[in-house]
């Protein structure tokens, strides 16, 4: 719901509570006159009735104490009901609140108008609250849905080829494929671990960035350089355009970052393709593109390519080694640097990562990033 649209529903609410105010008074009002009415004309008879003789002074003293007992029982009569009502929705605030602290996130309290004002807020914050806490078990159910099956499909895979190798008529040769699988998964298994516990250090409130200045561009070179068993193996052509810029950040964070975005392309670029890196700073931000002429991501996964465990083509992920952590990595330390990071992909063309992070020379430990081509 937009500002403008709580905002006109807040002034019609508050039109529809001076309404029913006025309407309460006035209902109030007519019942008064009604008691005052029905005990001027029942207290003579009454009096008549007990044989008393009062002047008039304690002729209308007496009108009035009966008028009021007779207001007394209507209110004795509707109080009760009102109080019910009120009752009511007071318990199914609190019945919602137990039932969230079981567990049980399929809450929904309904709103009411008559209390509005009272619990409007208290309401909505709660049926939110539920919302969210619902969004989080269910993210906390898949995370661990997610975790289980990728520790589970290693050592399953470890188990058996250690069931296989107990069998002594097996050749040198055999053996030692079937050591360099197990391997292969316990570092599948390390890498996974590794990656969790980095994630959810990057996601704890107290992960300390540790800024330092380094030139951004150096630094992507030399992890290229780094690189280049895996990209030359493939005969790959790496086209850099970077653009000198000195950065004061977190120097190992960005490497992770340049590490994940060139293994990717590297990964799913086939043979003699090409991966294109252009860096460039203009007086607000420096933009690094990281573009692969790879397989593509179709156009429905894109979305969910920083998601943890997407995997976009898991078969091709498992066979090389990934976990699909690496990109949640990538995207929640370039967040943390205050930057952003996006990506377009078309299936079968390639896939273009866009990272931009904000010029800033404020404060000590925030962000700094110049062009050192105009000091």
């Amino acid at each position: 719901m937009s500002l403008r649209q709580r905002l006109r529903r807040l002034k019609t609410n508050k039109m529809w509570r001076v309404c029913k105010l006025v309407f309460g008074i006035a209902v109030i009002l007519l019942f008064m006159l009604a008691c005052w009415s029905i005990s001027y004309f029942i207290t003579p008879y009454l009096m008549t009735w007990a044989g008393w003789s009062l002047t008039d002074y304690w002729a209308f003293v007496m009108v009035c104490i009966v008028a009021l007992l007779l207001l007394s029982a209507v209110i004795g009569i509707f109080l009760p009901l009102a109080r019910n009502k009120h009752l009511v929705f007071y318990l199914s605030i609190v019945d919602a609140v137990k039932q969230i602290s079981r567990g049980d996130f399929d809450v929904k309290i309904t709103p009411q108008e008559d209390f509005e004002e009272e619990f409007g807020a208290l309401v909505e914050s709660i049926n939110h609250m539920a919302g969210e806490l619902g969004q989080m078990e269910k993210m906390r159910q898949e995370f661990i849905s997610n975790v289980s099956h990728e520790i589970q499909s290693p050592l399953t895979s470890i188990r058996g080829f250690a069931r296989v190798l107990q069998n002594r008529e097996l050749s040198e040769d055999e053996r030692h494929h079937y050591l360099q699988i197990i391997e292969m998964e316990t570092m599948r298994l390390s890498k996974l671990s590794d990656n969790l516990l980095k994630l959810t250090s990057l996601e704890s409130d107290h992960h300390l960035i540790e800024p330092v200045l380094f030139r951004l561009d150096s630094q992507i070179r030399k992890l290229i350089l780094v690189s280049e068993p895996q990209w030359s193996t493939k005969e790959l052509d790496i086209d850099l355009n970077l653009a000198k810029v000195d950065i004061v950040a977190d120097e190992d964070m960005f490497s992770q970052v340049w590490v994940n975005l060139i293994h990717n392309a590297i990964k799913f670029t086939p043979d003699k393709g090409l991966i294109r890196i252009n860096m460039k700073a203009s007086d607000h931000e420096v933009e690094v593109v990281v573009q692969d002429s790879g397989i593509g991501i179709e156009a429905d996964y894109v979305p969910h390519v920083f998601e943890r465990f997407f995997k976009a083509d898991s078969s091709r992920n498992r066979a090389q080694g990934g976990n699909g952590l690496g990109l949640s990595i990538v995207q929640k330390i370039v967040q943390l640097h205050q930057g952003t990071i996006d990506v377009e992909s078309t299936r079968g063309v390639g896939t273009t990562f866009t990272l931009k992070l904000p010029l800033r020379t404020t404060n000590v430990g925030e962000l700094v990033v110049r062009n050192p081509t105009t000091k």
